[in-house]
């Protein structure tokens, strides 16, 4: 079983930055893949950026590319989001998931963080 804590959100101006950090527990997660999703209020759940187990591969939602950034540390066991250049749109809680096969939709991952806040002001 992988236990996951995201870590990182807060306020942040528009057009600053802010890096989430996504904590995980387990001997397996080193070969888990790596999900990053946003939900805002009202409105579903959706994919931000993934990560394959080596790290090697990188996927991120249209509305992110070029602005955020997905890592992994796997020394530390740990995951981040960078995020740059961020506007109001991006304000919602963020959750860190994983599971052994990477996807882009929240029904490919077993395993999940209790979610961080990032709240954007204009």
């Amino acid at each position: 079983q992988v236990q996951v804590v995201e870590s990182g959100g807060g306020l942040v101006q528009a057009g600053g930055s802010l890096r989430l950090s996504c904590a995980a527990s387990g001997r397996t997660f080193s070969r888990y893949a790596m999900g990053w999703f946003r939900q805002a209020p009202g409105k579903e759940r959706e994919f931000v950026a993934a990560i394959n187990w080596t790290g090697g591969s990188t996927y991120y939602a249209d509305s992110v590319k070029g602005r955020f950034t997905i890592s992994r540390d796997g020394t530390k066991n740990t995951v981040y989001l960078q995020m740059n250049k961020v506007q109001p749109e991006d304000t919602a809680v963020y959750y860190c998931a994983a599971d052994r096969v990477l996807g882009r939709s929240p029904d490919d991952y077993g395993y999940w963080g209790q979610g961080t806040q990032v709240t954007v002001s204009s």
